[in-house]
């Protein structure tokens, strides 16, 4: 079945499109299932993950590749084995992941239990991916984009499209460890990195009722951002000489949101209480991580990790933040301009999410 509509969008083409030189190009999007969705869209936020993959920095990329996987858009096409509800002219979502082996290979216990984020046997990236039926996985720098429904979300009426678009990817990977791990009244909770990710770690953490949050960065000039959004003290530690020792043994639980090799992860680890939770988020492509052992000895702490979050997670998230009000600091920029806005984003300009937006 033909449509009449055309698949186009920004297009890497080697390494050098993560400095602004992305491509206007069409696209073929995977062959059509009716276990598929088709988005006209609307919202895209600009991730990270953005930026990594344009420029190969987690390993080599499938150019042509256009990114994008916090899309928001109009479904268009709905596919008659659809079964979660979706229907077109629903307003959708689609984050970073868009397809798993949902039991297609045999048993799969991830998928199961609902944990599709984590299965073993297939991760089907919603940009510079590979389908189970052989199609390219293309993202939202484009017009349309075409997804498994398992993986599309309806979003809220409570919620902006734009608010919405970041927090599928962004928004999620900072909100799964936090609940998992128990963020709630009576706890105390850090959040390392005030940026695209770290400051959805503030805002969720304020969401779920933590008593404090507790706001981390190397450089002071966010501290008066990070009380906005609600944390309850800023640790500056360029500038604040002493943090170490003045906020040992403070916090039950940390996410870490930076992505560099090179951070000082014994001194963080040092702020939990006994028994308390390191989960780093970032992906540092510089490197890997020294563990610990000393002070998690010392302290009875866990180390741990977490990705995204599973289709029952995000739609969970998306209701808090519709019933809670959670509003992400977010800019939104022609889609037009997706070139300029992905070389600021890697300059530290983003305050603190970029959201492209589709004009017509």
């Amino acid at each position: 079945m033909s449509t009449d509509y055309k698949f186009e969008g920004w297009l890497g083409l080697d390494a050098s499109s993560a400095d602004g030189k992305m491509q206007w190009k069409e696209f073929e999007p995977k062959p059509w299932e009716e276990t598929d969705v088709d988005i006209k869209i609307t919202h895209c936020g600009i991730c990270g993950s953005d930026l990594h993959t344009l420029r190969s920095g987690w390993g080599p990329t499938m150019y042509p590749c256009c990114v994008g996987h916090e899309i928001v858009g109009i479904a268009v096409r709905v596919g008659s084995q659809v079964t979660n509800g979706i229907k077109v002219g629903d307003r959708v979502g689609v984050g970073a992941q868009a397809e798993s082996c949902l039991g297609r290979k045999g048993d799969c216990e991830d998928c199961a239990s609902g944990n599709e984020q984590y299965c073993a046997r297939h991760f089907g990236g919603t940009y510079n991916g590979v389908f189970l039926n052989g199609g390219k996985s293309y993202g939202g720098y484009a017009l349309y984009n075409r997804s498994p429904a398992h993986f599309a979300f309806k979003i809220p009426d409570g919620l902006s499209s734009a608010a919405a678009a970041p927090m599928l990817c962004g928004g999620v990977t900072v909100y799964n460890p936090l609940r998992h791990y128990g963020c709630g009244p009576g706890k105390t909770v850090g959040i390392i990195g005030v940026g695209g990710l770290g400051h959805f770690g503030i805002l969720f953490a304020k969401a779920l009722g933590a008593d404090r949050v507790v706001a981390i960065s190397r450089k002071a000039n966010k501290r008066d951002d990070a009380l906005k959004m609600g944390a309850s003290k800023y640790i500056s530690t360029d500038e604040d000489k002493d943090w170490v020792q003045e906020n040992k043994r403070t916090l039950d639980l940390i996410v870490c949101t930076v992505s560099s090799s090179k951070m000082p992860i014994s001194d963080y680890v040092s702020l939990l209480k006994r028994d308390g939770t390191f989960v780093q988020v970032g992906n540092p492509e510089d490197g890997s991580l020294t563990i610990p052992a000393p002070v998690l000895i010392m302290n009875s702490a866990k180390l741990g990790g977490s990705l995204i979050g599973s289709p029952e997670v995000i739609r969970e998230m998306l209701a808090l933040a519709a019933e809670k009000n959670v509003q992400p600091w977010i800019e939104e920029r022609p889609m037009t301009e997706a070139n300029k806005a992905i070389v600021d984003m890697n300059d530290g300009i983003a305050r603190y999410r970029y959201v492209l937006v589709n004009e017509n």
